[in-house]
């Protein structure tokens, strides 16, 4: 029989551990992704067209090796703080929201002021300053989309571990989880990808990137199970695998941003690139309902059935998912069913941010599903932020759904709800097809 040396029931191989993981914390708090950082920000500055990279220079080559970790580092070099704060909050050296995202209008915030601020400096040719506020920016958008930032309220993984337990006998049933779970040495490399524009204003950029990095932290997430299954099993690879996969939706997404900052200082758009922002897929965007990015009970209808908004499908008796119909005349929609469309039912409030004096209009038709809501009695709103309807239509049985269009210049929230038309909500299978936020035609 084997027997551990150990102090006071503790195993010396499992102090080791505590030890060596208690470093990486340490270090965890100085570099968060550790060495990801620099990874993402490098993959990310290869793919930017060649006249971007040109104009970074030297201070590209230090975004990705020394700026893209300024957060982590302000409280040992007092001289890189300004980059990572508010001007407006000068007594809050380290801003815990470049680490772990806030409610979706201080993340619109946040993005909006350090986007800005560099694109200040990049205008006034202090590209230097420009790049140290570019690395608080990726920084904050590679934190956000880390899988170990991305379990709300369980950044050491104490309670991940009660749903996901170690094996019998691990050290890990002890260490806190944050430092492995991020930790991999991995190359981020993007190949062929093409930079997004996300906009040719701060608003409306900082709209675009909130959305992608809801995108981010919703795929990071997908990783945690199978980083922290794979560091029970000490299979390092398998960790490292998972955490590159993050890293590389990660790279997109922080290309995007660079790319799109850079084109908002030098006021350098394509004309593809602009013609893409004419519109955007409201569906797409997660709202304010849904804290940490995911419904919770509190936002659920109780009619027809207790359940949430769903894109894509509607759920038949809130257990079979079924393709979005409703009924129009077919040269409205061609053939086949509605992808961009929420499924609802009664009573109902999506509540979305919205940038300003970027969109000209809100439009939606809104209508009942074309078999499940066959019975169906449903009034559809649309308020602005303080509550007030700014376009209502009533929808009954195999009524055809109608376009509602709101102007939007004055409104920075955008209230999509449903209300029962009859006392009978069992038939509310509500449609909002196609709410898409337009820009003025040119």
């Amino acid at each position: 029989m084997s027997h551990k040396l150990s102090i006071h029931g503790v195993s010396l191989k499992l102090l080791a551990l505590v030890v060596a993981v208690m470093g990486t914390m340490t270090m965890s708090r100085a570099l968060a992704w550790s060495s990801g950082h620099g990874a993402i920000t490098q993959g990310a500055l290869a793919v930017l067209p060649s006249w971007e990279r040109e104009w970074l220079a030297e201070e590209g080559a230090r975004l990705g090796r020394e700026y893209c970790y300024i957060p982590d580092l302000v409280n040992r070099k007092p001289e890189i703080r300004p980059y990572a704060m508010f001007s407006f909050r000068p007594n809050d050296i380290y801003l815990v929201e470049l680490h772990l995202p806030p409610d979706i209008p201080q993340s619109y915030d946040l993005l909006k002021y350090f986007m800005g601020q560099a694109v200040e400096q990049l205008r006034s040719g202090n590209v230097a300053a420009g790049s140290r506020y570019l690395g608080t920016l990726v920084h904050a958008v590679e934190d956000w989309g880390c899988p170990a930032h991305s379990v709300p309220g369980d950044n050491m993984f104490t309670l991940m571990r009660q749903f996901v337990p170690p094996p019998e006998g691990s050290d890990y049933r002890y260490v806190p989880m944050h430092g492995p779970m991020e930790s991999g040495q991995f190359v981020v490399n993007l190949g062929e990808y093409q930079p997004r524009l996300l906009g040719t204003s701060l608003d409306e950029a900082a709209f675009n990137l909130l959305g992608r990095t809801h995108e981010a932290t919703i795929f990071a997430r997908g990783q945690v199970i199978p980083i922290m299954q794979a560091l029970y099993a000490g299979d390092e690879p398998a960790a490292t695998a998972a955490q590159q996969k993050a890293g590389e939706f990660l790279g997109r997404v922080v290309a995007d941003a660079l790319h799109t900052t850079l084109c908002l200082a030098r006021q350098k758009f394509e004309a593809d690139a602009t013609a893409a922002l004419q519109e955007v897929d409201l569906s797409t965007r997660v709202p304010m309902e849904a804290t940490n990015l995911a419904m919770p009970q509190a936002a659920f209808f109780s009619q027809p059935y207790w359940g949430h908004a769903t894109r894509g499908v509607v759920l038949k008796e809130g257990k079979k998912p079924a393709p979005i119909r409703i009924n129009v005349a077919e040269s409205t929609w061609g053939e086949g069913p509605i992808e961009e469309a929420i499924a609802v039912g009664t009573p109902t409030t999506l509540t979305y941010l919205i940038p300003p004096k970027v969109y000209d209009r809100l439009e939606a038709w809104v209508g009942l599903h074309a078999d499940l809501g066959l019975a169906g009695d449903v009034v559809f709103e649309v308020r602005g932020g303080n509550g007030q309807v700014l376009a209502r239509k009533q929808i009954q049985g195999t009524q055809p759904a109608q376009l509602l269009a709101v102007p939007l210049s004055e409104h920075n929230r955008i209230q999509l709800a449903t209300i029962p038309g009859s006392k009978d909500s069992s038939a509310n299978y509500a449609i909002w097809a196609r709410p898409r936020l337009l820009k003025a035609s040119k």
